[in-house]
């Protein structure tokens, strides 16, 4: 099921699955925690951040460079278009999709209900809870095991509204169990800076990416119906 568009046709290789179940300290100050995203960091819109510095450009991502991360570019199958940017980090990863938003109001909310809906109905669980960005889904995503069994594993989906796009960031591995391990990437995600662009977009469409150091070619297209559980084939670069 779609959580960002009605309908959706392509398909998607299946991720390894990681054993293991999420923990989360639900004893945090709600208040302070869902003002986080007000707190002077990022993510950044590149008017506010105009100069790239040390970070790849992506097109409509710069990203933070972090020593021995890998970044790994998810390409659609049929369209051959960059869908998302998935960024490995000491045996955790975060992967980073941005889309156009509506001028005036944010969509983080209905998106995060439309996951949650979308996860529970395929077998897994979710929790919606504050986070250092605001509220985010702490979610046991359901997986076939290579022996044939069922089984889940855990990810957290975080979210930031920005003027005219909305970054999504999921965390799998080792940082969505671990709090300790979630921080590195947690700082990767508030120090992207995002390059929307002036033309006009139809809210949830993705953002452009493109390979660094190649030719934009069809990443200059939206593309629609990216399923946010799976992931598709990969370029990879060491930095």
């Amino acid at each position: 099921m779609s959580v960002f568009r009605r309908e959706r046709t392509r398909g998607r290789d299946d991720v390894d699955a990681t054993a293991g179940a999420p923990t989360h300290d639900d004893d945090v100050d709600v208040e302070a925690q869902d003002d986080a995203a007000d707190d002077g960091r990022g993510p950044w819109d590149v008017e506010d951040r105009p100069e790239r510095g040390s970070r790849i450009d992506l097109g409509a991502l710069w990203i933070p460079r972090r020593d021995g991360m890998e970044l790994r570019m998810e390409v659609d199958k049929k369209s051959s278009i960059v869908t998302a940017a998935a960024i490995h980090l000491h045996g955790s990863a975060l992967q980073l999709q941005v889309f156009g938003a509506p001028r005036t109001t944010g969509i983080w909310d209905e998106i995060r209900a439309e996951i949650a809906e979308s996860i529970t109905k395929q077998g897994g669980s979710v929790d919606d809870l504050p986070g250092p960005f605001g509220r985010e889904l702490l979610a046991r995503l359901p997986i076939r095991t290579a022996e044939g069994r069922t089984g889940h594993r855990p990810a957290r989906f975080i979210g930031h509204d920005g003027p005219r796009w909305f970054l999504r960031g999921v965390l799998s591995g080792r940082a969505a169990a671990e709090p300790e391990r979630a921080r590195e990437l947690e700082d990767v995600f508030a120090d992207v800076v995002v390059v929307r662009g002036s033309e006009p977009r139809v809210p949830r469409d993705l953002l452009p990416l493109t390979v660094p150091g190649k030719a934009p070619s069809e990443v200059d297209r939206p593309a629609a119906g990216f399923d946010p559980l799976r992931r598709g084939p990969e370029i990879t670069e060491v930095h």
